[in-house]
C-alpha cells in the first residue's frame, strides 16, 4: 500500500506558475511510477504528465507540454508537478497516482494502470 498526499494547490491568474507536490511517507519509493491527473468540472479524469521510477523517463499531455514539468526526488520520496503559464482550461483538481513497476523506465498514461491516488488538490486558474 503507498500513501499519496498532495500540497500546492490553489488560485492563480492566467500566465501564472503553481507547483504541486506528492509526498508518500511511510513506503518505499524507488520502484513506484508516478503519474498526475486531472479533473475538471463535468469531464472525466485526464492524464497531465507520468515519470518513470527513475525519473529518467517522462511524458506528457499535448495540453502541457512545454508548461508543465514532472519530476521527482526518491530520498524525499516525493513527486512534483511544475505548471508555467498557466491557462483558465488547466483548473481542475489534480491528482497524483503511482504503482510498482519493475523497470525504471516504464511509465503509465491511463488511470487503469494505476493502483494508487491521492486525495486531489483544487488549481483554479482564473482569466
Amino acid at each position: 500500500q503507498v500513501q499519496l498526499v498532495e500540497s500546492g494547490g490553489g488560485l492563480v491568474q492566467a500566465g501564472g506558475s503553481l507547483s504541486l507536490s506528492c509526498a508518500a511517507p511511510g513506503r518505499t519509493f524507488s520502484r513506484v511510477a508516478m503519474g498526475w491527473f486531472r479533473q475538471a468540472p463535468g469531464k472525466e479524469r485526464e492524464f497531465v504528465a507520468a515519470s518513470s521510477w527513475s525519473g529518467g523517463t517522462t511524458d506528457y499531455a499535448d495540453s502541457v507540454k512545454g508548461r508543465f514539468t514532472i519530476s521527482r526526488d526518491n530520498a524525499k520520496k516525493t513527486v512534483y508537478l511544475q505548471m508555467n503559464s498557466l491557462k483558465p482550461e488547466d483548473t481542475a483538481v489534480y491528482y497524483c497516482a503511482g504503482v510498482y513497476v519493475s523497470s525504471g523506465s516504464t511509465y503509465y498514461t491511463r488511470e487503469d494502470e494505476y493502483m494508487y491516488w491521492g486525495q486531489g488538490t483544487q488549481v483554479t486558474v482564473s482569466s
